[in-house]
């Protein structure tokens, strides 16, 4: 294999990543941004998901989508890869965990090392697949039974790359720290440990990187409200250049699972120095305000908060921010980590309070950056695009709806849609319609505001503890104090996730990350003297938001897999029983299904003859005459799991379902382990799982 730097592609040939799917075909994904270029399962065969190949276009498929062949792999992407130790016919394997992986890794008599069968693994790749030979691998680790508490999330740690364990030097670094604030700290800063500031988390709550204080105050002649957030000073114990830096770098999120987080930082400084506990100093970044007076009580400070609360609710109202009413679910579990129940996530006006108090802080941040002229990173959120009006509208058409504005619809235009969406019976499924019109939010260094939340400049700034782009808007407000500009240096030693979404405009803000970011390789590489200034952090700052927007993806989707093991894990214990919900998306062998009471079970129907319009919701044809409607209400008969394929089964009406899921989901239920997601050789298809809407 020749490596990147020694490529030197051919004219007609073009360099990308490699994006597999769960079926088997699979894309390249173009550095220069161009269209996205199909592979067949027979090209899929010579690669794997996320290497890096030149790809030569042939021609297109009979969808119209160019067509391309592999030219040569430049950089294999998978050095280890998780899965489950297998016998098929005497032979040992490994199936992956991660379905755009479609190749079973052949582990020799001597490569299987302590690994039982079933057991969960992860195998060191020897030789690599091409047209010719199939992948091996050895065992490097065993991870255990795939029945395991925990066991969900430590695939989907080594599935979707998030680091999960600090360094020696990391942990060196965090352990030199001061368990509490000392008297050297407190220099240069201003004392308001006489103002009652509250926190308002809930109960399971383990870091507290906010507080809040509002007092009554007039503004010229009118009452008006003083607003303190107290944001924990993460960056006055986070250095650039040090490891614990490098390692926020690194990971640029906290990763929230059901029992477990995985943190940006160590926990002497998550859950410690940085956390605003009550009855301890701490220090934080504030607000800008005038000292405030001490409340004697309690209870007038909350009322001020909800006052204050009322009048931003309103303002959001006439600013026209778009409201979605989406119901997440949470897990309950016991100590020993048995789903005890599943139920809706819901949200009091304290949460609301708060919400908007964080808005505002975020705003504040945003318009003092702004107005100061200095680069950061901003939270930027995109209108639609032309094509999914398009769509959307298509759809809102056939349900009596229509969304105002014409070309260029407003905040408001949205705002208003929602309101005449909210009472009707499909406002789940039109609300994911709505919702998927949408552009994905991402951090950039230009401002384009957030149409989402109707804001001209937003930026992230109350989170520092989990969140890399608050840790650096807080570097820029500190170096804007001080009149000493701030330009981010990336460490040599951390690599960028510069990963390029389909479509959109992160996409192009990916392929200009990638192309400085390798500028800057090759210019180092030649001896060439860098620019200075503004010009030189300019390009830096683009490839910050970049790695930290794919980074926030990557944490969602680890997020998403471990909630859908785990529901197909409690829906096992339940199978045959019958739930009263709304049918709120069709495809054409499944559809989902939102049980009134918060369980989110999807379902499958053995009635081909349902199909879909593209991205509707809704069919375009008409199903057999027992069918599942968009939004209909109807009982549904839960006829198994597919833990592995994250899938749970289910039937419309009261009649077991005598499809494929069904009888491998009994199968399940004797055994008390999932059967491996396909159960067939290598190269065959995968089961279709049921996926979610994307969320903004």
């Amino acid at each position: 294999m020749r490596k990147a730097k020694d490529l030197v592609p051919r004219e007609a040939d073009r360099l990308g990543t490699v994006q597999g799917h769960r079926d088997g075909f699979g894309f390249v994904i173009p550095d220069d941004g161009g269209e996205d270029i199909f592979l067949s399962e027979r090209e899929m065969s010579r690669v794997m998901h996320g290497d890096r190949v030149n790809v030569r276009v042939l021609g297109t498929d009979r969808r119209g989508r160019p067509e391309g062949q592999i030219v040569d792999v430049v950089l294999h992407a998978n050095k280890v890869v998780i899965g489950r130790l297998l016998n098929e016919n005497g032979v040992l394997i490994v199936a992956p965990e991660d379905k755009r992986i479609g190749h079973d890794i052949l582990i020799p008599p001597k490569g299987q090392g302590n690994a039982k069968l079933g057991q969960v693994v992860s195998v060191e790749i020897i030789d690599y697949p091409d047209s010719y030979r199939q992948a091996v691998g050895r065992v490097v680790e065993v991870l255990g039974e795939i029945d395991d508490p925990g066991m969900e999330i430590e695939i989907a740690v080594r599935k979707y790359g998030v680091p999960h364990e600090f360094s020696a030097a990391v942990k060196k670094e965090a352990d030199a720290l001061p368990d509490s604030v000392q008297q050297s700290d407190l220099e240069g800063r201003v004392d308001l440990r006489d103002v009652p500031l509250v926190t308002i988390d809930g109960a399971d709550a383990r870091d507290f990187d906010d507080a809040v204080y509002c007092e009554p105050v007039m503004y010229g002649k009118s009452k008006a409200w003083r607003l303190i957030v107290a944001i924990a000073d993460v960056s006055h114990y986070v250095k650039p250049g040090h490891p614990l830096d490098d390692e926020g770098l690194l990971r640029a999120t906290s990763v929230y699972f059901p029992r477990r987080v995985i943190p940006m930082l160590p926990e002497k400084i998550s859950n410690g120095l940085c956390s605003l506990n009550p009855g301890v100093d701490r220090l934080c970044m504030v607000c800008k305000g005038p000292e405030a007076t001490r409340f004697a009580q309690f209870r007038p400070l909350l009322t001020n908060l909800y006052s204050l609360y009322k009048i931003l609710l309103e303002a959001r109202h006439k600013r026209g921010a778009i409201e979605f009413e989406t119901t997440e679910t949470q897990i309950i579990s016991n100590e020993l980590g048995k789903i005890l129940r599943i139920e809706p996530r819901l949200r009091n006006d304290a949460h609301r309070l708060i919400e908007e108090c964080m808005l505002t802080a975020n705003v504040c941040a945003a318009d003092f950056i702004e107005q100061n002229k200095h680069l950061s990173l901003y939270r930027v959120h995109g209108e639609p695009s032309e094509e999914k009006l398009v769509t959307l509208r298509q759809v809102l058409r056939t349900s009596g709806l229509s969304l105002g504005g014409g070309e260029k619809p407003k905040p408001k235009d949205f705002a208003k849609l929602m309101r005449e969406i909210k009472d009707r019976p499909d406002a789940t499924m039109l609300q994911s319609v709505v919702l998927r019109a949408m552009q994905q939010a991402m951090y950039q260094p230009d401002n384009e505001g957030h149409f989402g939340l109707a804001y001209p400049a937003y930026s992230h700034f109350t989170s520092p503890i989990r969140r890399y782009p608050d840790l650096l808007t807080h570097r820029v407000i500190k170096a804007i104090l001080a009149k000493k500009p701030y330009a981010p240096v990336l460490p040599p030693k951390v690599p960028l996730n510069l990963t390029l979404p389909r479509k959109g405009k992160g996409r192009e803000n990916a392929v200009n990350a990638k192309k400085s970011h390798q500028d800057t390789k090759d210019a180092s590489a030649k001896g060439t003297r860098l620019p200075k200034g503004a010009n030189a952090a300019l390009p830096i700052w683009g490839q910050l938001g970049v790695h930290c927007s794919s980074n926030e993806r990557r944490a969602d989707e680890a997020s998403r897999d471990v909630e859908a093991w785990l529901k197909c894990y409690y829906m096992r214990d339940h199978l045959g029983q019958e739930y009263a919900g709304t049918v709120t998306g069709v495809a054409s062998i499944e559809f989902s299904l939102v049980k009134s009471v918060g369980l989110e079970p999807g379902g499958t129907t053995n009635r081909r003859q349902i199909i879909l319009a593209s991205d509707t919701g809704r069919p375009n044809k008409k199903a057999a005459p027992k069918k599942g409607r968009t939004s209909s209400k109807e009982p549904q008969k839960h006829a198994g799991v597919n833990v592995n394929a994250a899938k749970s089964a289910g039937n419309l009406g009261a009649n077991q379902s005598k499809n494929k899921a069904g009888r491998t989901a009994s199968k399940v239920a004797k055994s008390g382990k999932p059967n491996r997601p396909t159960g067939k050789p290598a190269g065959t298809k995968p089961p279709v799982r049921t996926t979610k809407a994307r969320r903004k």
